[in-house]
Protein backbone atom coordinates (compact mmCIF):
# COMPACT_ATOMS: atom_id res chain seq x y z
CA UNK A 1 0.00 0.00 0.00
CA UNK A 2 1.73 3.16 -0.93
CA UNK A 3 1.36 6.47 0.82
CA UNK A 4 -1.29 7.96 -0.94
CA UNK A 5 -3.36 5.06 -0.27
CA UNK A 6 -2.91 5.70 3.40
CA UNK A 7 -4.60 8.99 4.30
CA UNK A 8 -4.16 8.23 7.56
CA UNK A 9 -0.52 9.34 7.96
CA UNK A 10 -1.54 12.74 7.19
CA UNK A 11 -3.04 12.57 11.12
CA UNK A 12 0.07 10.66 12.46
CA UNK A 13 1.12 12.81 15.82
CA UNK A 14 5.12 13.97 15.31
CA UNK A 15 7.75 12.16 16.12
CA UNK A 16 5.95 9.03 14.87
CA UNK A 17 6.84 7.25 11.12
CA UNK A 18 4.51 4.88 8.61
CA UNK A 19 7.13 2.88 9.56
CA UNK A 20 9.22 1.10 12.12
CA UNK A 21 11.79 -1.08 12.71
CA UNK A 22 9.72 -4.29 13.31
CA UNK A 23 12.84 -6.63 12.88
CA UNK A 24 14.95 -4.81 15.57
CA UNK A 25 15.14 -8.48 18.07
CA UNK A 26 15.31 -11.88 16.31
CA UNK A 27 13.28 -13.00 19.03
CA UNK A 28 11.38 -12.04 21.81
CA UNK A 29 13.29 -12.89 24.42
CA UNK A 30 16.34 -10.92 22.82
CA UNK A 31 14.28 -8.15 23.08
CA UNK A 32 13.29 -9.02 27.07
CA UNK A 33 16.79 -9.75 27.76
CA UNK A 34 18.31 -6.55 26.52
CA UNK A 35 15.68 -4.55 28.40
CA UNK A 36 16.39 -6.53 31.59
CA UNK A 37 20.02 -5.67 31.25
CA UNK A 38 19.46 -1.93 30.08
CA UNK A 39 16.95 -1.16 33.11
CA UNK A 40 18.97 -3.38 35.60
CA UNK A 41 17.35 -2.77 39.53
CA UNK A 42 14.66 -0.64 37.70
CA UNK A 43 11.69 -2.18 39.32
CA UNK A 44 9.84 -4.39 36.49
CA UNK A 45 6.33 -5.16 38.04
CA UNK A 46 4.79 -4.66 41.45
CA UNK A 47 1.95 -6.68 43.29
CA UNK A 48 -0.11 -5.93 46.45
CA UNK A 49 3.37 -3.46 47.48
CA UNK A 50 6.04 -5.93 46.39
CA UNK A 51 8.27 -4.60 43.84
CA UNK A 52 10.23 -7.26 41.33
CA UNK A 53 13.40 -5.09 39.47
CA UNK A 54 14.18 -6.40 36.21
CA UNK A 55 17.30 -7.69 37.39
CA UNK A 56 15.28 -10.13 39.56
CA UNK A 57 12.71 -10.92 37.08
CA UNK A 58 15.86 -12.01 34.73
CA UNK A 59 17.38 -14.19 37.90
CA UNK A 60 14.46 -15.84 38.15
CA UNK A 61 13.36 -16.02 34.76
CA UNK A 62 16.34 -18.22 34.64
CA UNK A 63 15.77 -20.71 37.43
CA UNK A 64 12.44 -21.70 36.30
CA UNK A 65 13.37 -21.78 32.63
CA UNK A 66 16.31 -24.47 33.67
CA UNK A 67 13.01 -26.42 35.99
CA UNK A 68 11.07 -26.95 32.95
CA UNK A 69 14.04 -28.34 31.18
CA UNK A 70 14.81 -30.23 33.80
CA UNK A 71 11.67 -32.07 34.00
CA UNK A 72 12.27 -32.77 30.23
CA UNK A 73 10.10 -30.30 28.53
CA UNK A 74 11.83 -29.40 24.98
CA UNK A 75 11.40 -26.36 22.75
CA UNK A 76 8.33 -26.17 21.57
CA UNK A 77 6.79 -28.11 24.08
CA UNK A 78 3.06 -26.17 25.26
CA UNK A 79 3.19 -25.04 28.98
CA UNK A 80 -0.18 -23.68 30.13
CA UNK A 81 -0.45 -20.66 32.91
CA UNK A 82 -3.49 -20.31 34.44
CA UNK A 83 -3.92 -17.79 37.39
CA UNK A 84 -5.13 -13.89 37.44
CA UNK A 85 -1.94 -10.91 37.80
CA UNK A 86 0.42 -12.30 40.21
CA UNK A 87 4.29 -11.79 40.16
CA UNK A 88 4.81 -15.27 39.00
CA UNK A 89 3.23 -14.58 35.93
CA UNK A 90 6.28 -12.28 34.21
CA UNK A 91 8.40 -15.15 36.20
CA UNK A 92 6.39 -17.75 34.33
CA UNK A 93 6.52 -15.97 30.73
CA UNK A 94 10.41 -15.10 31.04
CA UNK A 95 10.90 -19.23 31.97
CA UNK A 96 9.18 -20.53 29.71
CA UNK A 97 10.46 -18.05 26.71
CA UNK A 98 14.19 -18.52 27.78
CA UNK A 99 13.59 -22.37 27.86
CA UNK A 100 12.32 -22.34 24.40
CA UNK A 101 8.77 -23.35 24.94
CA UNK A 102 5.30 -21.98 24.08
CA UNK A 103 2.75 -20.38 26.78
CA UNK A 104 -0.82 -21.47 26.14
CA UNK A 105 -2.69 -18.65 28.28
CA UNK A 106 -5.44 -19.82 30.25
CA UNK A 107 -8.39 -18.34 31.50
CA UNK A 108 -8.28 -19.56 35.58
CA UNK A 109 -12.04 -19.04 35.68
CA UNK A 110 -12.65 -21.60 32.98
CA UNK A 111 -14.60 -24.63 33.89
CA UNK A 112 -13.05 -28.00 33.56
CA UNK A 113 -14.39 -28.70 30.19
CA UNK A 114 -13.20 -25.44 28.80
CA UNK A 115 -10.05 -26.10 30.48
CA UNK A 116 -9.90 -29.77 29.39
CA UNK A 117 -10.43 -28.31 25.19
CA UNK A 118 -7.80 -25.76 25.52
CA UNK A 119 -5.05 -28.27 26.79
CA UNK A 120 -5.82 -30.94 24.70
CA UNK A 121 -6.26 -28.88 21.74
CA UNK A 122 -3.07 -27.19 22.55
CA UNK A 123 -1.43 -30.45 23.66
CA UNK A 124 -0.22 -28.80 26.62
CA UNK A 125 2.71 -30.96 28.96
CA UNK A 126 2.89 -28.78 31.71
CA UNK A 127 0.52 -26.32 33.34
CA UNK A 128 1.34 -23.32 36.04
CA UNK A 129 -2.03 -22.48 38.04
CA UNK A 130 -3.03 -20.75 40.89
CA UNK A 131 -4.10 -23.25 43.78
CA UNK A 132 -7.75 -21.25 43.90
CA UNK A 133 -7.95 -22.89 40.54
CA UNK A 134 -6.33 -26.84 41.29
CA UNK A 135 -9.52 -28.70 41.89
CA UNK A 136 -10.97 -27.88 39.16
CA UNK A 137 -8.14 -29.30 37.30
CA UNK A 138 -7.97 -32.46 39.36
CA UNK A 139 -11.33 -32.79 37.61
CA UNK A 140 -9.71 -33.35 33.78
CA UNK A 141 -5.50 -33.97 34.52
CA UNK A 142 -5.98 -37.49 33.97
CA UNK A 143 -7.42 -36.76 30.19
CA UNK A 144 -5.03 -34.36 29.16
CA UNK A 145 -1.12 -34.90 28.00
CA UNK A 146 -0.45 -32.65 31.48
CA UNK A 147 2.85 -34.22 33.03
CA UNK A 148 4.10 -31.54 34.96
CA UNK A 149 1.95 -29.12 37.82
CA UNK A 150 3.60 -26.63 39.61
CA UNK A 151 0.93 -25.22 42.03
CA UNK A 152 1.22 -21.56 43.10
CA UNK A 153 -0.62 -19.45 45.75
CA UNK A 154 -1.61 -15.78 46.07
CA UNK A 155 0.91 -15.09 48.58
CA UNK A 156 3.82 -16.86 47.39
CA UNK A 157 6.54 -14.14 46.42
CA UNK A 158 5.05 -11.32 48.48
CA UNK A 159 7.40 -12.23 51.57
CA UNK A 160 7.35 -14.16 54.44
CA UNK A 161 5.19 -12.41 56.88
CA UNK A 162 2.79 -10.79 53.91
CA UNK A 163 2.54 -13.57 51.75
CA UNK A 164 1.37 -15.85 54.82
CA UNK A 165 -0.68 -13.56 56.01
CA UNK A 166 -2.31 -13.44 52.57
CA UNK A 167 -2.36 -16.64 52.01
CA UNK A 168 -4.05 -17.53 55.38
CA UNK A 169 -6.78 -14.89 54.99
CA UNK A 170 -7.12 -16.59 51.21
CA UNK A 171 -7.83 -20.09 52.52
CA UNK A 172 -9.19 -20.01 55.55
CA UNK A 173 -11.27 -16.67 55.83
CA UNK A 174 -12.19 -16.24 52.47
CA UNK A 175 -12.30 -20.02 51.41
CA UNK A 176 -11.17 -19.88 47.90
CA UNK A 177 -9.45 -22.84 47.71
CA UNK A 178 -10.95 -25.97 47.59
CA UNK A 179 -9.96 -28.83 48.49
CA UNK A 180 -7.97 -31.20 45.55
CA UNK A 181 -5.25 -33.83 45.00
CA UNK A 182 -2.95 -33.48 42.04
CA UNK A 183 -0.01 -35.84 43.07
CA UNK A 184 3.24 -35.30 41.88
CA UNK A 185 2.11 -31.02 41.79
CA UNK A 186 4.89 -29.01 43.33
CA UNK A 187 4.35 -25.31 44.39
CA UNK A 188 6.88 -22.33 42.65
CA UNK A 189 8.72 -21.58 45.09
CA UNK A 190 9.54 -25.70 44.91
CA UNK A 191 10.34 -24.91 41.39
CA UNK A 192 12.29 -21.94 41.42
CA UNK A 193 14.52 -23.49 44.00
CA UNK A 194 15.49 -26.52 42.45
CA UNK A 195 15.83 -24.32 38.70
CA UNK A 196 18.67 -22.40 40.33
CA UNK A 197 20.68 -25.84 40.73
CA UNK A 198 20.63 -26.03 37.12
CA UNK A 199 21.98 -24.56 34.13
CA UNK A 200 19.30 -23.31 31.78
CA UNK A 201 20.70 -23.75 27.98
CA UNK A 202 20.32 -21.41 25.53
CA UNK A 203 18.27 -22.06 22.99
CA UNK A 204 18.12 -19.69 19.55
CA UNK A 205 14.58 -19.41 18.18
CA UNK A 206 13.54 -18.23 14.78
CA UNK A 207 11.61 -15.56 13.86
CA UNK A 208 9.06 -17.58 12.34
CA UNK A 209 8.71 -19.76 15.57
CA UNK A 210 5.24 -19.90 17.77
CA UNK A 211 6.07 -18.77 21.08
CA UNK A 212 2.82 -18.35 21.94
CA UNK A 213 -0.99 -20.01 21.43
CA UNK A 214 -3.58 -17.41 22.04
CA UNK A 215 -6.98 -18.84 22.33
CA UNK A 216 -10.17 -17.00 20.95
CA UNK A 217 -12.59 -16.09 23.60
CA UNK A 218 -14.52 -18.49 22.29
CA UNK A 219 -18.30 -16.12 21.51
CA UNK A 220 -18.49 -16.99 18.30
CA UNK A 221 -17.88 -20.45 18.05
CA UNK A 222 -15.32 -22.91 19.39
CA UNK A 223 -12.27 -21.30 21.14
CA UNK A 224 -9.32 -21.75 19.00
CA UNK A 225 -5.24 -21.09 19.73
CA UNK A 226 -3.85 -18.43 17.48
CA UNK A 227 -0.51 -19.13 16.47
CA UNK A 228 1.21 -15.98 17.93
CA UNK A 229 5.45 -16.12 16.63
CA UNK A 230 8.27 -14.17 17.54
CA UNK A 231 8.02 -11.97 14.69
CA UNK A 232 4.16 -11.31 15.43
CA UNK A 233 5.34 -10.50 19.07
CA UNK A 234 8.48 -7.87 18.73
CA UNK A 235 6.69 -6.09 15.82
CA UNK A 236 3.04 -5.41 17.70
CA UNK A 237 5.70 -4.14 20.72
CA UNK A 238 7.55 -2.45 18.40
CA UNK A 239 4.40 -0.39 17.06
CA UNK A 240 3.29 0.31 20.22
CA UNK A 241 6.78 1.56 21.56
CA UNK A 242 6.28 4.46 18.77
CA UNK A 243 3.04 4.63 19.69
CA UNK A 244 3.32 5.17 23.97
CA UNK A 245 6.20 6.97 23.59
CA UNK A 246 3.74 10.08 22.33
CA UNK A 247 3.57 10.98 26.08
CA UNK A 248 5.68 8.50 27.80
CA UNK A 249 9.79 8.97 28.56
CA UNK A 250 11.48 5.77 28.10
CA UNK A 251 13.03 4.68 31.41
CA UNK A 252 10.53 7.13 34.18
CA UNK A 253 9.36 6.11 37.16
CA UNK A 254 6.27 6.78 35.96
CA UNK A 255 4.22 3.42 36.04
CA UNK A 256 1.62 1.52 34.15
CA UNK A 257 -1.54 0.47 35.87
CA UNK A 258 -2.36 -2.81 34.72
CA UNK A 259 -5.83 -3.92 35.85
CA UNK A 260 -6.60 -6.35 32.82
CA UNK A 261 -5.37 -10.15 33.29
CA UNK A 262 -1.73 -10.84 31.72
CA UNK A 263 -3.33 -14.02 30.13
CA UNK A 264 -5.13 -11.47 27.87
CA UNK A 265 -3.98 -10.52 24.44
CA UNK A 266 -4.62 -7.45 25.73
CA UNK A 267 -2.47 -6.68 28.27
CA UNK A 268 -0.22 -9.36 28.03
CA UNK A 269 1.25 -7.09 24.97
CA UNK A 270 0.37 -3.92 25.64
CA UNK A 271 2.16 -3.86 29.25
CA UNK A 272 3.51 -6.98 29.61
CA UNK A 273 5.96 -7.02 26.33
CA UNK A 274 5.32 -2.95 25.47
CA UNK A 275 5.27 -1.45 28.83
CA UNK A 276 8.54 -3.76 29.90
CA UNK A 277 10.01 -2.28 26.86
CA UNK A 278 9.82 1.08 27.71
CA UNK A 279 11.32 0.04 31.48
CA UNK A 280 7.85 1.19 33.19
CA UNK A 281 7.02 -0.82 36.14
CA UNK A 282 3.39 -2.65 35.51
CA UNK A 283 1.20 -2.26 39.05
CA UNK A 284 -0.62 -5.62 39.00
CA UNK A 285 -4.01 -5.57 40.00
CA UNK A 286 -5.15 -9.37 40.78
CA UNK A 287 -8.96 -8.54 41.17
CA UNK A 288 -10.02 -5.52 39.37
CA UNK A 289 -13.59 -6.09 40.78
CA UNK A 290 -12.75 -5.00 43.94
CA UNK A 291 -12.31 -1.49 42.59
CA UNK A 292 -10.58 -0.06 46.03
CA UNK A 293 -7.38 -2.17 44.94
CA UNK A 294 -7.74 -0.12 41.83
CA UNK A 295 -7.78 3.22 44.08
CA UNK A 296 -5.29 2.31 46.47
CA UNK A 297 -2.69 1.42 43.28
CA UNK A 298 -3.21 5.05 42.36
CA UNK A 299 -2.64 6.38 45.43
CA UNK A 300 0.42 4.48 46.37
CA UNK A 301 2.09 4.50 43.12
CA UNK A 302 2.97 7.77 40.60
CA UNK A 303 0.31 6.10 37.55
CA UNK A 304 1.28 7.75 34.47
CA UNK A 305 -0.34 5.40 32.19
CA UNK A 306 -3.59 2.73 32.39
CA UNK A 307 -5.19 0.58 29.87
CA UNK A 308 -8.59 -0.72 30.63
CA UNK A 309 -12.13 -1.97 28.94
CA UNK A 310 -14.98 0.07 28.67
CA UNK A 311 -16.94 -1.36 31.79
CA UNK A 312 -13.82 -1.19 34.39
CA UNK A 313 -13.70 3.06 33.29
CA UNK A 314 -17.18 3.09 33.41
CA UNK A 315 -17.65 1.89 37.33
CA UNK A 316 -14.23 3.71 38.39
CA UNK A 317 -16.20 6.87 37.36
CA UNK A 318 -19.06 5.98 39.36
CA UNK A 319 -17.44 5.52 42.02
CA UNK A 320 -16.73 8.04 44.95
CA UNK A 321 -13.39 7.04 45.92
CA UNK A 322 -11.86 7.41 42.87
CA UNK A 323 -13.24 10.60 41.87
CA UNK A 324 -11.55 12.55 44.42
CA UNK A 325 -7.61 11.05 42.97
CA UNK A 326 -5.07 13.06 42.52
CA UNK A 327 -4.73 12.75 38.49
CA UNK A 328 -1.57 15.12 37.60
CA UNK A 329 0.80 12.58 37.03
CA UNK A 330 -1.39 10.94 34.59
CA UNK A 331 -0.32 11.10 30.65
CA UNK A 332 -2.81 8.60 28.83
CA UNK A 333 -4.99 5.85 29.20
CA UNK A 334 -5.52 2.86 26.39
CA UNK A 335 -9.09 1.81 26.15
CA UNK A 336 -10.05 -1.78 23.77
CA UNK A 337 -11.23 -4.68 24.06
CA UNK A 338 -15.03 -3.43 23.40
CA UNK A 339 -15.85 -0.29 22.44
CA UNK A 340 -15.51 3.33 24.78
CA UNK A 341 -18.62 4.74 24.51
CA UNK A 342 -18.83 8.17 24.04
CA UNK A 343 -20.35 9.66 26.86
CA UNK A 344 -17.48 7.48 29.23
CA UNK A 345 -14.82 9.13 27.27
CA UNK A 346 -15.75 12.67 27.65
CA UNK A 347 -16.21 11.88 31.58
CA UNK A 348 -13.18 10.16 31.74
CA UNK A 349 -11.49 13.12 30.10
CA UNK A 350 -13.49 15.56 32.88
CA UNK A 351 -12.59 13.88 35.60
CA UNK A 352 -9.15 12.68 34.91
CA UNK A 353 -7.79 15.62 32.71
CA UNK A 354 -6.68 12.24 30.25
CA UNK A 355 -7.92 10.96 26.89
CA UNK A 356 -9.22 8.19 27.25
CA UNK A 357 -7.76 6.70 23.88
CA UNK A 358 -9.67 4.17 22.02
CA UNK A 359 -7.65 1.15 19.97
CA UNK A 360 -8.56 -1.85 18.15
CA UNK A 361 -7.69 -5.45 17.29
CA UNK A 362 -7.83 -8.86 18.31
CA UNK A 363 -6.16 -11.73 19.37
CA UNK A 364 -5.19 -12.67 15.77
CA UNK A 365 -3.53 -9.28 15.46
CA UNK A 366 -1.07 -9.75 18.51
CA UNK A 367 -3.51 -7.60 19.50
CA UNK A 368 -3.21 -3.70 18.39
CA UNK A 369 -3.72 -3.13 14.77
CA UNK A 370 -5.58 0.84 14.91
CA UNK A 371 -5.03 3.12 18.21
CA UNK A 372 -6.26 6.95 18.12
CA UNK A 373 -3.78 9.29 18.81
CA UNK A 374 -3.05 10.35 22.25
CA UNK A 375 -3.04 14.12 21.56
CA UNK A 376 -6.32 16.94 20.16
CA UNK A 377 -6.24 14.93 17.38
CA UNK A 378 -8.07 11.75 19.04
CA UNK A 379 -11.89 11.08 17.40
CA UNK A 380 -13.97 10.48 19.95
CA UNK A 381 -15.90 7.46 18.73
CA UNK A 382 -13.83 6.37 16.20
CA UNK A 383 -11.02 2.98 16.94
CA UNK A 384 -8.03 5.77 15.20
CA UNK A 385 -5.72 5.22 12.74
CA UNK A 386 -3.48 2.36 11.81
CA UNK A 387 -0.57 2.09 13.91
CA UNK A 388 3.00 2.21 11.85
CA UNK A 389 3.50 -0.76 9.45
CA UNK A 390 -0.21 -1.99 9.22
CA UNK A 391 -2.91 -1.54 6.26
CA UNK A 392 -6.17 -1.91 7.12
CA UNK A 393 -8.90 -1.38 4.73
CA UNK A 394 -13.06 -2.08 4.48
CA UNK A 395 -14.35 -4.55 2.41
CA UNK A 396 -17.49 -4.97 0.17
CA UNK A 397 -18.34 -8.36 0.40
CA UNK A 398 -21.33 -8.17 -1.58
CA UNK A 399 -19.26 -6.81 -4.38
CA UNK A 400 -15.63 -8.28 -3.58
CA UNK A 401 -13.98 -4.82 -3.43
CA UNK A 402 -12.62 -2.07 -1.35
CA UNK A 403 -15.43 0.15 0.11
CA UNK A 404 -15.48 3.54 -0.32
CA UNK A 405 -15.17 6.09 2.23
CA UNK A 406 -18.35 6.04 4.55
CA UNK A 407 -19.23 2.63 3.10
CA UNK A 408 -19.95 -0.44 5.39
CA UNK A 409 -17.82 -3.20 4.71
CA UNK A 410 -15.76 -6.17 7.11
CA UNK A 411 -12.42 -4.53 8.21
CA UNK A 412 -9.74 -6.48 6.89
CA UNK A 413 -5.96 -5.92 8.46
CA UNK A 414 -2.58 -6.74 7.09
CA UNK A 415 0.89 -6.30 8.97
CA UNK A 416 3.88 -7.76 11.11
CA UNK A 417 1.32 -8.95 13.55
CA UNK A 418 -0.40 -10.75 12.05
CA UNK A 419 -0.62 -14.29 13.03
CA UNK A 420 0.84 -17.30 11.64
CA UNK A 421 -2.82 -18.99 11.59
CA UNK A 422 -5.22 -20.86 14.29
CA UNK A 423 -3.07 -23.95 15.43
CA UNK A 424 -4.20 -27.38 14.08
CA UNK A 425 -7.06 -25.52 12.07
CA UNK A 426 -5.89 -24.96 8.61
CA UNK A 427 -10.02 -24.94 7.10
CA UNK A 428 -10.27 -21.93 9.57
CA UNK A 429 -7.40 -20.32 9.29
CA UNK A 430 -7.99 -20.72 5.13
CA UNK A 431 -11.52 -18.59 6.33
CA UNK A 432 -9.85 -15.22 7.80
CA UNK A 433 -6.60 -14.83 5.80
CA UNK A 434 -5.71 -14.46 1.98
CA UNK A 435 -2.89 -12.75 0.24
CA UNK A 436 -1.99 -11.95 4.12
CA UNK A 437 -5.16 -9.98 4.93
CA UNK A 438 -7.05 -11.02 7.79
CA UNK A 439 -10.74 -10.75 7.71
CA UNK A 440 -11.88 -9.63 11.24
CA UNK A 441 -15.69 -10.49 11.49
CA UNK A 442 -16.26 -6.86 12.76
CA UNK A 443 -18.15 -4.20 10.39
CA UNK A 444 -16.72 -0.78 10.05
CA UNK A 445 -16.23 2.37 8.11
CA UNK A 446 -13.07 4.55 6.72
CA UNK A 447 -13.56 8.47 6.95
CA UNK A 448 -12.54 9.92 4.23
CA UNK A 449 -8.76 11.36 6.16
CA UNK A 450 -8.59 7.71 7.31
CA UNK A 451 -9.88 7.70 10.74
CA UNK A 452 -11.65 4.30 11.53
CA UNK A 453 -14.89 3.11 13.02
CA UNK A 454 -16.69 -0.06 14.25
CA UNK A 455 -20.36 -0.36 13.68
CA UNK A 456 -20.26 -3.98 15.17
CA UNK A 457 -19.76 -7.86 14.95
CA UNK A 458 -21.16 -9.30 11.97
CA UNK A 459 -22.86 -12.44 13.67
CA UNK A 460 -24.29 -9.19 16.80
CA UNK A 461 -25.94 -7.71 13.64
CA UNK A 462 -29.91 -7.31 14.33
CA UNK A 463 -31.95 -7.85 11.01
CA UNK A 464 -35.23 -5.80 11.36
CA UNK A 465 -37.42 -5.88 8.49
CA UNK A 466 -34.42 -6.22 5.98
CA UNK A 467 -32.51 -3.09 7.37
CA UNK A 468 -29.34 -3.72 9.38
CA UNK A 469 -29.52 -2.38 13.29
CA UNK A 470 -26.15 -2.51 14.99
CA UNK A 471 -26.33 -2.91 18.02
CA UNK A 472 -23.31 -0.62 19.44
CA UNK A 473 -25.35 2.08 17.80
CA UNK A 474 -28.00 1.95 20.28
CA UNK A 475 -26.14 0.67 23.38
CA UNK A 476 -24.46 4.56 22.67
CA UNK A 477 -27.43 6.22 22.58
CA UNK A 478 -29.12 4.30 25.76
CA UNK A 479 -25.75 5.21 27.48
CA UNK A 480 -26.02 8.76 27.25
CA UNK A 481 -28.92 8.91 29.29
CA UNK A 482 -28.52 9.97 32.77
CA UNK A 483 -30.07 7.14 34.66
CA UNK A 484 -28.25 4.25 32.65
CA UNK A 485 -25.24 2.67 34.29
CA UNK A 486 -24.58 0.03 31.36
CA UNK A 487 -26.73 -1.42 28.69
CA UNK A 488 -26.38 -4.10 26.05
CA UNK A 489 -28.48 -4.39 23.03
CA UNK A 490 -29.71 -8.02 21.34
CA UNK A 491 -31.72 -8.95 18.61
CA UNK A 492 -34.57 -11.00 19.53
CA UNK A 493 -36.85 -13.30 16.78
CA UNK A 494 -40.77 -11.24 15.70
CA UNK A 495 -43.11 -13.10 13.45
CA UNK A 496 -43.79 -9.39 12.39
CA UNK A 497 -40.50 -8.44 11.35
CA UNK A 498 -38.05 -10.82 11.95
CA UNK A 499 -36.14 -9.77 14.67
CA UNK A 500 -36.67 -6.89 17.34
CA UNK A 501 -34.48 -5.07 19.73
CA UNK A 502 -34.31 -5.93 23.43
CA UNK A 503 -32.26 -3.88 25.43
CA UNK A 504 -30.66 -5.46 28.91
CA UNK A 505 -30.24 -2.31 31.09
CA UNK A 506 -28.37 -1.85 34.78
CA UNK A 507 -29.75 1.37 36.29
CA UNK A 508 -27.68 4.27 37.32
CA UNK A 509 -31.25 5.45 39.08
CA UNK A 510 -33.58 3.25 40.38
CA UNK A 511 -36.72 5.81 39.05
CA UNK A 512 -35.66 5.32 34.93
CA UNK A 513 -38.67 3.43 33.95
CA UNK A 514 -39.56 1.51 30.35
CA UNK A 515 -41.33 4.26 29.18
CA UNK A 516 -38.67 7.59 29.96
CA UNK A 517 -35.97 5.30 28.27
CA UNK A 518 -37.77 4.25 24.98
CA UNK A 519 -38.73 8.02 24.72
CA UNK A 520 -35.52 9.60 24.68
CA UNK A 521 -34.00 6.37 22.55
CA UNK A 522 -36.82 7.50 19.95
CA UNK A 523 -35.37 11.03 20.26
CA UNK A 524 -31.97 9.76 18.58
CA UNK A 525 -33.14 6.63 16.57
CA UNK A 526 -34.84 5.96 13.85
CA UNK A 527 -37.96 3.83 14.35
CA UNK A 528 -36.28 0.06 13.57
CA UNK A 529 -33.89 0.77 15.53
CA UNK A 530 -35.58 1.82 18.62
CA UNK A 531 -35.90 -0.98 21.43
CA UNK A 532 -39.03 -2.98 21.42
CA UNK A 533 -38.16 -4.69 24.75
CA UNK A 534 -36.61 -3.30 27.89
CA UNK A 535 -35.30 -5.69 30.67
CA UNK A 536 -33.71 -3.85 33.71
CA UNK A 537 -30.82 -6.43 35.52
CA UNK A 538 -28.98 -6.19 38.67
CA UNK A 539 -25.82 -6.93 36.58
CA UNK A 540 -24.59 -7.49 32.95
CA UNK A 541 -23.06 -10.90 32.22
CA UNK A 542 -19.26 -9.87 31.18
CA UNK A 543 -16.16 -12.23 30.29
CA UNK A 544 -12.97 -11.92 33.23
CA UNK A 545 -11.87 -8.71 31.71
CA UNK A 546 -15.03 -7.12 31.34
CA UNK A 547 -16.41 -7.48 28.21
CA UNK A 548 -20.33 -7.58 27.97
CA UNK A 549 -21.01 -10.97 26.48
CA UNK A 550 -24.68 -10.08 24.04
CA UNK A 551 -24.14 -14.41 23.26
CA UNK A 552 -25.15 -15.36 26.98
CA UNK A 553 -28.28 -12.27 26.70
CA UNK A 554 -29.42 -13.63 23.26
CA UNK A 555 -29.57 -17.07 24.43
CA UNK A 556 -31.29 -16.46 27.64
Amino acid sequence: MTTDQRPWLAHYPAGIPANVDTDAYPTLVAMLRAKMKEFGKKPAFSSMGRDMSFRELDELGDAFGAYLHYRGLQPGDKVAVMMPNLLQYPVALHGILKAGLVIVNTNPLYTPPEMKHQFNDSGAKAVVIAENFASNLQQIIKETQITTVITTSIGEMLGWMKGGLTNFVVRNVKNMVPKYDLPGAVTFQTALDEGKKHQLPTFNGQPDDTIALQYTGGTTGVSKGAMLTNANLVANAQQMYAWLTQKLEVGSDGRMLCPLPLYHIFAFTVNAVAGFGLGMCNVLITNPRDLSTVVKAFKDNRIEAMTGVNTLFNALLNDADFQKLDFRHMKLTGGGGMAVQRVVAEKWQKITGTPLSEGYGLTETSPVATMNPFNDKMRIGTIGLPIPNTAVRIWHEEENRVATSEERGEIQIKGPQVMKGYYNRPADTAAVLADGWLSTGDIGMMSEDGFFRIVDRKKDMILVSGFNVYPNEVEDVAAAHPKVLECAAVGIPSERSGEVVKLYVVKRDKSLTKDELVAYCREHLTGYKIPKEVEFRDDLPKSNVGKILRRELREA
